[in-house]
């Protein structure tokens, strides 16, 4: 569904509306209702615009993050950047939860993606701890409320510093690597332009076929298919989100026209955009 050769490029827009932005600041998720809706709200390419932590407690797959995937499995901790194209396998299976950071919070996190395997018992135990109070306090009603989930992230972001510290499984950031990041980067910053991949090559100083071969080893897609995925995804969550008409998502996503838009909405998910958004709203 990847949009080419538009008529005009229209001016970026705001960025995903997905989840609304926390009013404390941390709020906590079962990983489940990440999918309410539909598998594609995780295994789609998508991004947040607040970071993001992931702790799976039960349950496997793969989860790519910024153009690498890895496997994951229980007692994995994966953190998101904001604006960070990622998504994830997810089945009745997997358990755990989402922890996301309002983005003004004053709380020190990593500067980039992380993957973290937890495999002692020690740190499972306390970031399960840390989990269950920062719950307890959103739950309930108590004076500083906020000020205490704070804290309870200062010490969640402690935690992290301390597994990345000892961390032992740290993959290569090998050139392939390195580009594939790059370009989902890239393509996160400037998802409205309605860029091919070859603009987004040439951005990058590379042929097509080199940045697909680079995304194909970091990930195992090609760059078409991270950048199909990413607008797709955007599709559905401005049909299910916001009232725009159809055209004016096409338009915003950078298809020539709004038949083309609907034809490739369709070859991806069996329905029109019309239809799409009919279903989830009924």
């Amino acid at each position: 569904m990847t949009p080419k050769s538009p008529l005009a490029r229209p001016r970026p827009v705001a960025g995903p509306l997905t989840p609304a932005a926390p009013k404390a600041p941390i709020e906590l998720m079962p990983l489940a209702r990440l999918a309410t809706g539909g598998r594609w709200r995780t295994e789609a390419m998508r991004s947040y615009h607040m970071p993001l932590l992931l702790w799976f407690t039960r349950g496997q797959g793969r989860i790519t993050v910024a153009g690498l995937t890895r496997g994951y499995g229980a007692h994995n901790a994966v953190f998101i950047p904001p604006r960070t194209m990622f998504g994830f396998e997810v089945t009745s299976q997997v358990f755990g939860t989402a922890v996301f950071f309002e983005p003004n919070a004053e709380i020190e996190l990593p500067n980039g993606p992380r993957h973290l395997r937890v495999r002692d018992a020690l740190p499972q135990g306390e970031i399960t701890t840390f989990l269950e109070n920062m719950q307890r306090e959103i739950d309930g009603d108590r004076p500083a409320r906020d000020k205490a989930l704070a804290h309870h992230g200062g010490l969640l972001s402690v935690w992290m510093e301390r597994q990345l510290a000892e961390a032992q499984d740290k993959p290569d950031d090998t050139a392939a690597r390195r580009l594939s990041r790059r370009f989902t980067e890239l393509v996160e910053r400037q998802l409205y332009t309605g860029q091919s991949v070859s603009d987004f090559a040439e951005t990058l100083g590379v042929t097509s076929t080199h940045l697909s071969r680079a995304c194909r080893v970091s990930c195992g897609r090609s760059a078409g298919e991270l950048l199909s995925d990413r607008v797709g995804y955007e599709a559905r969550r401005l049909l299910v989100e916001t009232e725009l008409p159809v055209r004016r998502v096409a338009e915003m996503l950078g298809f020539r026209s709004p038949a083309y838009f609907s034809r490739s909405f369709h070859d991806r998910t069996g329905q029109t955009p019309s239809e799409f958004r009919k279903q989830r709203r009924l």
